[in-house]
């Protein structure tokens, strides 16, 4: 008696053998170039005009209502430059990390560390100088 193959045996080892062919598991980086730079930058600045005008805004909302000479206008003035400094430490990192992607891929680690270590020492710099924007008589 001769035993029919059943098609459904075959399948799970065509699988296998397919699967790598099929490329589901080696999803490609996304291409990074100048022109996405570009666009962080262009993004990173709209950021910092964004929170230089609230800035102002405050401000002069603070000034309007308690007197230029009010405690409350300088504390929106240090607020304003504590976001402003933060504005521009989050752009010139999303810039940095983008830059990081034009490298070779051995290259990019060691830019991405040293992005987020400029970002770091850009936060604390502008938390220091809002802390001590505050603590003035």
């Amino acid at each position: 008696m001769h035993k029919k193959h059943n098609t459904l045996q075959w399948m799970p080892a065509l699988w296998v053998l397919l699967a790598p062919l099929t490329g589901c598991h080696h999803a490609k980086p996304p291409v990074i170039t100048q022109a996405d730079v570009d666009a962080a930058r262009q993004d990173a600045q709209h950021e910092v005009d964004q929170a230089r005008n609230e800035a102002k805004k405050d401000v002069k909302s603070a000034a309007k209502i308690m007197g230029a000479d009010s405690p409350d206008v300088a504390r929106a003035r240090a607020t304003g430059s504590f976001d402003i400094a933060m504005a521009h430490a989050d752009g010139d990192h999303k810039i940095a990390l983008e830059k990081c992607l034009l490298l070779d891929p051995a290259a990019q680690p060691p830019c991405k560390n040293q992005a987020d270590s400029d970002y770091q020492s850009a936060t604390a710099s502008a938390k220091a100088i809002r802390v001590s924007q505050q603590t003035r008589p």
